[in-house]
């Protein structure tokens, strides 16, 4: 199987990014109204600063040059990815495990039996089980759903006012 342009990319700056001693979160490659926009979002434990950013984002223009896998303009764009950093991989959710997120299944759904399908679930990562997310809800009804890593669109990091 082909791999796409954005997985060509991930895999070319990911050994750049451990040499960095960070962690690449997302990756992103879209046509905006401006133009291509590759964005790359890094993270490491206390947080990434705008010296480490600088630094990757020098590392990947260079390479990114040499290797010529992008044939259009583009702009690079490197940060982090903020206080609702996006969870994407079972290790993020055992990661931040006791931290408010919020879940965004592909397809509405009733986990918890309360009468109606829906999308968003908003509580604390409990953590994972066999490969499940455990998500305690922190509305007034509360409860626990459970969810595989196929049926979540977007889950991320909350941040509590």
């Amino acid at each position: 199987m082909a791999a796409t342009l954005s997985e060509k990319i991930e895999d070319l700056l990911t050994p750049v990014v451990a040499d960095l001693g960070l962690e690449l979160v997302d990756l992103e490659y879209q046509r905006e109204s401006h133009g291509w926009v590759l964005r790359v979002f890094l993270d490491k434990d206390g947080g990434i600063n705008l010296d480490q950013c600088a630094e990757a984002s020098r590392e990947f223009s260079t390479l990114l040059d040499v290797e010529d896998l992008i044939d259009t303009a583009y702009q690079l764009e490197v940060s982090s990815p903020g206080l609702e950093r996006p969870l994407k991989k079972i290790a993020d959710f055992e990661r931040f495990a006791g931290q408010l997120a919020k879940i965004k299944t592909l397809l509405s759904c009733d986990p918890d039996q309360r009468g109606y399908a829906r999308k968003t679930f908003v509580g604390e990562l409990v953590g994972i089980e066999d490969d499940v997310i455990l998500l305690r809800q922190t509305d007034k009804k509360g409860g626990e759903v459970r969810f595989s890593l196929n049926q979540i669109d977007r889950a991320n990091l909350e941040f509590e006012f």
